[in-house]
């Protein structure tokens, strides 16, 4: 089963064509799908339930968490009994930051994340105001946290995602503030290309048109016969 934040998006995404056309190539096994739809207070909704940043947003990440394990998942397990899958979480730009803060600290019901375009630059200090690469919530969370055995993580960027590069390395933070969190998973012990996979699109842009270009590797990644 796969669970996947910005339900609202999945025409633009071409989830249903994606899915039915690897389907029928036998790429991967058949996946319910659960689209997780964002309201009109989408900057408050999705984030962190460790803590928001720090404007703020994210102050109803806590509330949607609550949401997604104890309403929708007895719902779902009732009519389908999802607790006997694998779940995997997926999610784009905030929606991405989201679904790897959903997995990491919540291990026993998710075992994948999936990571377009993620804002792991969400932190808890504005750049004017002393920021350091310490401040990103996300990559302090997973930096102070213990190693969970089984779970991996499979992150995807573009070289056009953006054009800030607050450190003027040439890299742009994206890219950075991605490759950095993935450096921390290492550093847990989680082993790249075994655990973590990663995609970075060159000329691809922060849109749902460049992720239903990403959505093939992810599902194989994710779903693929050989990995089930």
């Amino acid at each position: 089963m796969l669970f996947i934040n910005d339900g609202q998006d999945f025409e633009r995404l071409r989830i249903d064509e994606t899915l039915l056309n690897l389907q029928k190539e036998g790429a991967i096994e058949p996946v319910i799908v659960v689209g997780i739809h964002a309201g009109e207070d989408r900057l408050q909704e999705y984030g962190t339930r460790h803590k928001p940043d720090y404007a703020n947003r994210g102050s109803k990440a806590g509330a949607t968490t609550d949401f997604v394990l104890q309403e929708l998942l007895p719902f779902l397990n009732n009519h389908y009994k999802i607790l006997e899958t694998t779940i995997v979480y997926a999610g784009f730009s905030l929606g991405g930051l989201m679904a790897l803060d959903m997995v990491w600290n919540h291990p026993d019901v998710f075992s994948k994340a999936g990571i377009f375009s993620g804002a792991l630059w969400w932190r808890q200090k504005a750049l004017d105001a002393g920021y350091r690469d310490a401040d990103r919530i996300m990559h302090e969370q997973i930096r102070s946290g213990e190693f969970k055995k089984g779970l991996k993580f499979w992150f995807q960027t573009g070289t056009n995602d953006e054009t800030d590069d607050r450190d003027r390395d040439g890299i742009i933070d994206s890219i950075q503030d991605t490759l950095e969190c993935i450096a921390v998973l290492e550093r847990k012990k989680y082993v790249w290309g075994k655990d973590i996979g990663y995609l970075e699109m060159e000329g691809g842009e922060h849109t749902p048109e460049t992720w239903s270009r990403a959505l093939p590797a992810f599902l194989i990644w994710a779903f693929g016969k050989e990995t089930i």
